[in-house]
């Protein structure tokens, strides 16, 4: 809206600045104030610009600059600031004429559309696939039936038998997605850093249970798809407790697709037939350090 004695102050929001045009009539009065009297923002910013006929002025400010304010709410950026006016003594220098006056200014811009992509088009990933990623990565553990055709009725088992475990994850609009298995811990109670308690998975992929001499666990290779991380462990009990009901926490996490697994994304199970660890996809170097114990952690 531009500005005008019946509306004094114009901003316009732009994409990395804010530009306010003042009239100098800022009372509609038809009494000019000083344009040195003007400043933007708790900095005190200076005009950039007045009209040749000197009843405009110009402000131009990045939205970070002036000392200006974000305030984030769920729909949008708002961005705060302020035109101030301070009437100096003219004259005698005794008295002033006209009020102070403060006008606050806000930008707002919607946290959930594009703003703009022309100024850095083509290399540029619009914020709403950003958005998609942060909003819609929903990780799930499930107890699977022996097929691992639907998810297993029951969570009771005979000892002797084995848990078919399934990790998945869905990632709405993002690009492809490869899931792992950090570490898996079995305990007594919900705390995963309760005691009691059993590693299952540990080492950034390891699945360091099957390693023990009576056990078969291992990741089911190849994978039916990168989402998705299947795992077989021989039922157990904690020794000692005649409680039958165990507590089983995974930490779970993606990587791009198209990233070759390494020492930190990976997921290793223990061959007993060539006492060596495989991994479900990679180059075996990537296992190594699960028999050292010295492979990186959440990287």
């Amino acid at each position: 809206q531009a500005a005008a004695p019946l509306h004094p102050v114009a901003v316009q929001c732009q994409e990395a600045q804010v530009v306010v045009t003042v009239h100098r009539d800022l009372f509609g009065t038809g009494r000019l104030v000083r344009a040195a009297d003007l400043t933007l923002g708790s900095a005190a910013c200076l005009p950039v610009a007045q009209s040749a006929a000197e009843s405009m002025v110009t402000f131009v400010a990045g939205l970070h600059e002036c000392g200006s304010t974000l305030q984030m709410t769920p729909d949008f950026l708002i961005y705060k600031t302020s035109l101030s006016y301070k009437p100096t003594p003219s004259g005698n220098l005794v008295i002033v004429r006209t009020n102070a006056a403060v006008v606050p200014i806000e930008c707002h811009y919607p946290r959930k559309s594009n703003v703009s992509s022309n100024a850095v088009w083509p290399t540029w990933a619009p914020f709403r696939s950003t958005l998609s990623a942060e909003e819609r990565l929903m990780f799930s553990l499930r107890l699977m039936n022996d097929d691992w055709s639907a998810e297993r009725l029951s969570n009771g088992f005979q000892l002797g038998e084995s848990l078919h475990l399934q990790a998945d994850v869905a990632s709405g609009d993002h690009v492809p997605l490869r899931l792992f298995v950090d570490d898996c811990v079995a305990t007594l109670s919900p705390d995963r850093n309760s005691s009691p308690q059993y590693a299952l998975i540990d080492l950034s992929g390891c699945l360091v249970d099957g390693r023990s001499d009576d056990t078969t666990s291992a990741f089911i290779s190849p994978r039916m798809r990168q989402e998705t991380l299947q795992f077989m462990v021989d039922a157990f009990k904690f020794a000692g407790d005649d409680r039958n009901l165990i507590y089983i926490t995974c930490h779970l996490k993606v990587s791009p697709a198209d990233q070759a697994p390494n020492p930190l994304n990976k997921a290793c199970s223990f061959n007993k037939a060539s006492s060596l660890w495989a991994p479900v996809e990679g180059t075996g170097d990537i296992c190594s350090c699960c028999e050292t114990g010295n492979c990186p952690l959440y990287g």
